[in-house]
C-alpha cells in the first residue's frame, strides 16, 4: 500500500510517498513558489542524485500533477503509474471542534473546513484548495484529514476557555485550540519510549520550536494545556509572530499610530518575533552570530541588525520558553521529561541551554557536552545522570503520524489520537 502525504501551503506544496508494506519513504519533495512565476520542485528519490525542475504552477492542481508526474518519470520515478496510490494523508491546520481525530474526507468535511476559514484564515485556504485539488487529480482513492488541532482536544474546559463572555465561546467557539498537534504527539511518545514506559505513564513538556513556536503539557499520553490558542499567533516568541502580548496593543496601534486592523494583524504575524526585535534575522543562526557571546553585557543599540538587538531576540525567545516549561510544570504537578523538537529544537544546542539554565528548579540538568555535540538531526539524551528530569532532543517526524493514520483508517484499526497506539511507540522503532 502506498501512501501519499501533502501539506499544502499558500505558495508550497510538500510531499512524501510511502510504501506501507516496506516501511520505507519512495520520494519526497518540496514545489515551491506555487501560484507565483518561477514555480519548481525539488524532488529526492532516496539513493539518487536531488533533482531540480523549474515549472511554473498557477494552482495547486498544477503542482500537486506535476509532483504526480514525477513519481512516474522515467528518471525519476518510482511507481508505474498514479494508480499505485492507495490513499492520501493531507496536512489539515484547523479542525476546531469538530474533529478530534483524523478523518475520510467526502464534500461535508469539506464544507465544515470552508465553515473554519475565519478561525485559520492563513491556513485553511490553502489546505482546501490542495484537498480538492487532489481529489480531481486521484478521485477513486481514500483522502483522509489530519488535523493540527485533533491531539489538544483532550484539553479540559478549563485550559481551553478564556475569561471572556462565555457566549462568546457557546456561539462563536472563540476558545484556545491549539496547533502542531501531530509533532507533539509524535514526540511525546517517542519520549515515553526512551524513559523505558508506555505513555499513559509519563508526563511530557514538549517544545516544538521552528518558525512557528508552540510548548504542550502532555499528561499520560493527553494533551492538557498548550501555549498556542484560537489561532497560532498565541504563546511563545516565535520566527515572524510577537506570541503573547497585551491584548491593548492592537488598539494602541489603531488609535495612536493610525493603523488598521489588516496591517496590525499583518506585523503581529509576519515582522514580530525574533525578526521583529532583531530588526533583520529570522534564522536563529544568524541571530547566535550576529550577537557573540549571549552572557556578556553590551550597550543598547537601536541599529536593526545589531548586536544588542539579535542578543534580545535570542533573550526574549529563551526567557518565554522557560516561562512557559514552568508553567506547565505547575500544572502537571510531575514532569518526567522534557522535549526540544522542530528545525531550531532540534538544532539550536545554545538555545536549549539558555532555556533549561532557568529550570533547575524543577530538576532539569543537562549536560552541556552532550548538548553540544549531538549530531544534526540525531536524537539524545542531554540530561546529566543526576538530573530528576531527563531532557531529549527529538527529531520530529509528523509526516509518520499521517501514514500511520492513513493506514490504520483503511485497515479500520483507528481510533483517537490519546488512545491509538502508532508503531513508533514501540521498542526498537526505527526512526527515518
Amino acid at each position: 500500500m502506498k501512501i501519499l502525504t501533502l501539506n499544502c501551503g499558500s505558495s508550497s506544496v510538500k510531499y512524501i510517498l510511502y510504501d506501507w508494506e516496506g516501511q520505507e519513504t519512495l520520494a519526497r519533495g518540496l514545489v515551491e513558489r506555487v501560484t507565483i512565476p518561477g514555480s519548481r520542485v525539488v524532488h529526492e528519490v532516496p539513493g539518487r542524485d536531488e533533482y531540480i525542475l523549474e515549472r511554473d504552477c498557477p494552482d495547486h492542481e498544477a503542482a500537486i500533477n506535476l509532483v504526480l508526474e514525477l513519481f512516474v518519470d522515467p528518471g525519476h520515478g518510482v511507481v508505474e503509474s498514479p494508480a499505485e496510490i492507495a490513499a492520501v494523508g493531507h496536512r489539515t491546520v484547523h479542525g476546531g471542534e469538530k474533529f478530534a481525530r483524523s478523518v475520510i474526507i467526502d464534500d461535508n468535511v469539506v464544507k465544515t473546513l470552508r465553515d473554519l476559514i475565519q478561525l485559520a484564515p492563513l491556513h485553511n485556504p490553502a489546505n482546501i484548495a490542495g484537498i480538492n485539488a487532489a481529489r480531481a487529480l486521484l478521485p477513486d482513492v481514500p483522502h483522509v484529514a489530519v488535523f493540527d488541532t485533533a491531539f489538544h482536544q483532550t484539553m479540559p474546559d478549563y485550559a481551553y476557555l478564556y475569561a471572556l463572555p462565555y457566549e462568546w465561546y457557546s456561539d462563536f467557539r472563540i476558545r484556545r485550540y491549539g496547533f502542531h498537534g501531530t509533532s507533539h504527539l509524535y514526540v511525546s511518545r517517542r519520549a515515553a519510549v526512551m524513559l523505558g514506559k508506555k505513555p499513559s505513564e509519563v508526563n511530557v513538556i514538549t517544545c516544538h520550536i521552528g518558525n512557528g513556536a508552540s510548548v504542550a503539557a502532555v499528561e499520560g499520553g493527553r494533551s492538557v494545556d498548550t501555549s498556542m490558542g484560537l489561532t497560532p499567533l498565541e504563546g511563545v516568541v516565535m520566527g515572524t509572530r510577537s506570541g503573547d502580548i497585551d491584548p491593548a496593543i492592537p488598539a494602541f496601534c489603531q488609535q495612536t499610530l493610525g493603523m488598521d486592523v489588516e496591517l496590525v494583524y499583518k506585523v503581529l504575524n509576519r515582522d514580530s518575533g525574533v525578526k521583529g526585535l532583531s530588526g533583520k534575522y529570522v534564522d536563529r543562526r544568524d541571530i547566535e552570530a550576529c550577537m557573540g557571546d549571549y552572557k556578556e553585557p553590551m550597550e543598547a543599540d537601536a541599529m536593526p541588525g545589531s548586536k544588542y538587538r539579535c542578543k534580545m531576540a535570542f533573550l526574549v525567545e529563551a526567557y518565554h520558553l522557560a516561562k512557559y516549561v514552568g508553567a506547565y510544570a505547575a500544572v502537571l504537578t510531575r514532569v518526567d521529561a522534557l522535549v526540544f523538537t522542530a528545525g531550531v529544537g532540534e538544532n539550536a544546542p545554545l538555545l536549549r541551554e539558555a532555556v533549561c539554565a532557568r529550570l533547575g528548579f524543577m530538576g532539569v540538568k543537562i549536560d552541556l557536552d552532550k548538548n553540544n555535540g549531538l549530531a544534526r538531526g540525531a536524537a539524545g539524551d542531554i540530561s546529566t545522570e543526576n538530573s530528576n528530569v531527563r531532557t531529549f532532543v527529538i527529531p520530529t517526524d509528523e509526516e509518520r503520524v499521517f501514514v500511520e493514520d492513513v493506514a490504520a483508517i483503511l485497515n479500520g484499526t483507528y481510533d483517537t489520537p490519546d488512545k491509538f497506539e502508532y508503531t513508533f511507540q514501540r521498542e526498537g522503532y526505527r526512526e527515518a
